[in-house]
């Protein structure tokens, strides 16, 4: 039977190996922090990972971001010229993705992204009246509908507890293109402090994306690639950049056109890019 010394004897002895432990958990620390040190920093420049100043940098990234009325639209980087594809409608996987006739995209709140706040039921109510007003804007142009289901759901309505800002601005939100996995429509709290006709633009734009469109380029930039076949195009345009981004009555036309020969067979590729029509991940399940 064991004595009480040996008890601590033994307590002793495994403080000295935790203590021991920790030594050797603080020395490794401290080698790594030297590799790591030594991989940032190189002798020809010093530290590889100093940020350019705000200047430079918003020169730079005038190119790549796309900064929506002084807010960034974070669900996709502003296009560059390769193709008129790309004026309209994303092709980044090697094909263009839209929805099948008569879809219907399926949402629901992500729940965990509302534990942070107080008045959880509240928001809901705003973001609901905010994604009907934003479907709504673009009337019967629409190609799909939208229903809220908690059980079977195509994305979820994320409402993040913090802005995600840097010096070209905030986002407000982002949201995805046409797929078959479930995706996040993501809402910041900096876009219930706008007003509310820049909500229903700021939300319509980020619909648009779910649409299947991208980012137009600006007006001088367009000419390269007539868009005869899409409608008129129009400088103003709620997927357009800055003050020219304004839902109208062109954007509708273009878009109701642009589903219409699709489902009718009369558009099956745009400059040799396929178009692929995608099921909702609901309308996938058995």
């Amino acid at each position: 039977m064991p004595r009480d010394g040996d008890h601590a004897q033994s307590g002793r002895a495994a403080r000295k190996v935790r203590i021991g432990r920790i030594a050797i958990c603080q020395r490794r620390r401290a080698m790594t922090d030297r590799k790591m040190s030594a991989f940032a920093n190189n002798d020809a420049v010093g530290n590889i990972f100093e940020l350019n100043d705000d200047t430079d940098f918003l020169a730079m990234a005038e190119d790549t971001v796309h900064v929506f009325r002084g807010h960034v639209c974070d669900t996709e980087h502003r296009g560059h010229i390769k193709s008129a594809t790309e004026l309209v409608v994303d092709a980044s996987d090697g094909f263009i993705p839209v929805w099948q006739q008569n879809s219907v995209l399926r949402w629901r709140f992500q729940r965990r992204s509302l534990l942070r706040y107080r008045y959880p039921d509240q928001i809901k109510v705003a973001a609901r009246t905010l994604l009907a007003a934003a479907v709504s804007a673009w009337g019967d142009a629409a190609p799909i509908r939208f229903i809220e289901d908690d059980d079977a759901w195509d994305f979820e309505i994320a409402v993040r507890d913090a802005n995600s800002c840097s010096v070209m601005g905030c986002t407000l939100a982002s949201a995805f293109f046409p797929g078959e996995a479930q995706q996040e429509l993501v809402i910041y709290p900096m876009m219930f402090q706008q007003d509310t006709q820049e909500q229903i633009e700021t939300l319509a734009h980020e619909i648009g994306h779910i649409f299947g469109l991208r980012h137009f380029f600006a007006l001088e930039k367009e000419q390269a690639w007539p868009a005869e076949l899409f409608g008129a195009h129009e400088a103003i345009s709620i997927m357009n950049y800055g003050e020219q981004s304004q839902l109208t009555d062109t954007d509708r036309a273009d878009l109701k056109l642009f589903y219409a020969m699709i489902w009718s067979g009369q558009l099956k590729d745009i400059n040799r890019t396929p178009i692929r029509q995608m099921k909702p991940f609901s309308a996938n399940r058995p």
